[in-house]
């Protein structure tokens, strides 16, 4: 049944820019470090395809601060956030930064030698520091020369299916190997969940394939809290053509640039929606801003609106945006002479695990962070926010687990993981017909149309319909025998673990009977000050609210 165990102090599941970090920091700390990653280590995930940049208030410009860069990002958060956690990044981002540089990262800087900062959108100051229009790929570059100096395992192409737990702390993990098709069996003191968000649920994304939501369903799967799912993130602009481009992201460093907004009338129509900011407004009210565009019958023939830089000095565009001069290039656009089409793509699930200030969840040895964790970003997220968190709360992950190398081991249950086993590979024996293609298809479809951008109650309704009827189609799903590279078997797993993640979102989003940042319910337009309040989702309970953590910050309304 077990092809094989292994032994680490800290499992960290996940390769991207908060697992490595994690990983790094665990094993400066003595601790035996195994990462697993379903794709290939720096290469999958979305931190290497992140173009932006890192939000640090080094306090160069004499505007900006740590205390400006809380107050953008609660603001930002429309007051969800756990002010603890968002204390914690925007004090502790510079110094990550400058752990990166460490490791080798460059960083555009200045002729003055200070770092170069662009403005992104809902941020009061130029705080964003990149390398470019290719920020993510040079952190990654750096993570992993890092992480090799330290001699850390890395288990490529291997699937984590269930998180085990004895007497309510984690104790390990079972994973399926795709290239040998092994079952393994994988014993830990402490486990770092990193896997990133779940925005595959959706046909038209930015993110990359693996970003199913695993994390999502292996932390509810062990009973950890998660909280604010139906909080998911759509950017505002991503790729429309060709085809096999749609929903590839345009970062918002073209926007930060001075990219301007155009509707097929000419009219630069952010002026209607925040007049003040304009393109540079909240990611939440581009996103609805364009929607409204697209729905008027003001878009253009391709579905989407222009996005234009052609105002702009070649040297800049060639300079800072040469990730995207090469993009729109492949796709017969010279973004030096002619607009961009554009329309919003699925991005990033702000909801998540709850974490406390060390990363550790509410199940004992159980840590999160990056995108798999909640709490930091509220109700929407600042460009630029999210790299920073991987450093910030990778490295307190990787500090609290690592303290956990002193345990012993903790007894496994092996009747869970016999069933586990069976679990798994229950789709190879399957004798139904039903295609497990046909059936993910079906998901993204009612998701985008009755969960995406703009929301009602009916819509929510039919989601949830829709998803119970995909899973129990699910039962009839059969897949080719075998054990070997087994992708069939793969994106079953994958669509069970979605399948969760979708009924926890639209589950949260039918209780929120509010518009509040990225959530935005057609029939409830209105922010409702009552709301102030995260939704948990918890395995075999009902939903539940809290007050959101409110310390020194406090909208209208709220005592």
């Amino acid at each position: 049944m077990i092809d094989d165990v292994l032994e680490t102090d800290v499992l960290v599941v996940g390769g991207g820019g908060a697992g490595a970090r994690a990983a790094i920091e665990a094993a400066r700390n003595r601790a035996r470090v195994l990462i697993v990653v379903k794709g290939l280590y720096g290469r999958s995930g979305c931190t290497v395809m992140a173009e932006g940049g890192y939000n640090a208030a080094f306090g160069f410009a004499e505007e900006d601060s740590p205390q400006l860069h809380f107050e953008d990002t609660v603001k930002g958060g429309r007051f969800l956030n756990d002010q603890r956690l968002v204390e914690i990044l925007v004090k502790e981002a510079p110094e990550r930064l400058i752990d990166l540089e460490w490791y080798g990262a460059a960083f555009d800087r200045l002729k003055t030698t200070l770092l170069s900062q662009r403005a992104f959108g809902g941020s009061s100051a130029r705080r964003t520091c990149h390398k470019g229009d290719r920020t993510g790929h040079e952190m990654m570059n750096a993570l992993k020369e890092e992480s090799m100096r330290l001699c850390i395992d890395v288990l490529e192409e291997v699937m984590v299916t269930s998180l085990l737990t004895s007497g309510g702390a984690v104790c390990g993990a079972t994973g399926y190997h795709i290239v040998t098709g092994q079952f393994l069996l994988i014993r830990a003191k402490a486990v770092v969940l990193a896997t990133g968000g779940g925005s595959r649920i959706y046909p038209v994304t930015t993110n990359p394939f693996q970003k199913t939501g695993d994390g999502y369903a292996l932390a509810y799967g062990a009973g950890a809290e998660l909280m604010d799912m139906e909080m998911v993130q759509f950017h505002p602009t991503a790729m429309v053509y060709p085809k096999s481009a749609r929903g590839l992201l345009v970062t918002e460093a073209v926007r930060g640039e001075g990219g301007r907004l155009y509707n097929r009338k000419g009219e630069r129509f952010m002026a209607a929606y925040d007049p003040e900011r304009m393109e540079l407004s909240t990611r939440d009210v581009v996103t609805r801003a364009l929607f409204t565009e697209l729905e008027m019958g003001y878009g253009t023939p391709e579905g989407g609106v222009y996005l234009d830089v052609s105002h702009l000095p070649d040297s800049i565009i060639e300079g800072k945006l040469s990730m995207m001069v090469r993009q729109f290039s492949d796709a017969g656009v010279d973004i030096r002479r002619e607009p961009m089409v554009i329309s919003p793509s699925a991005h990033h699930f702000m909801g998540g695990v709850r974490i406390d200030e060390n990363c550790e969840t509410s199940v004992r040895n159980l840590f999160a962070c990056g995108e798999v964790a909640g709490g930091v970003h509220g109700a929407n997220r600042l460009g630029g926010n999210s790299l920073a968190e991987t450093q910030v709360f990778g490295r307190r992950a990787g500090l609290a687990a690592s303290a956990r190398a002193r345990d012993r081991f903790l007894p496994v249950d092996m009747d869970r993981v016999e069933e586990e086993y069976r679990r798994v590979f229950r789709f190879t024996k399957g004798r139904g017909r039903t295609s497990v293609y046909s059936l993910r298809k079906s998901l993204e479809e009612t998701m985008w149309k009755n969960a995406g951008i703009v929301r009602t109650g009916e819509g929510l309704r039919k989601a949830l319909d829709d998803i119970r009827s995909i899973r129990k189609a699910l039962g009839k799903v059969r897949v080719e025998p075998g054990r070997r590279y087994n992708l069939q078997l793969v994106h079953a797993l994958e669509l069970e673990g979605m399948l969760t993640t979708a009924e926890m979102m639209v589950r949260s989003a039918l209780m929120r009977t509010e518009s509040r940042g990225a959530h935005y319910r057609a029939d409830y337009p209105a922010e409702d000050p009552a709301w102030v309040r995260n939704i948990l989702v918890k395995k075999d309970m009902e939903l539940s609210t809290r007050p959101s953590v409110v310390t020194r910050l406090k909208p209208e309304g709220v005592p």
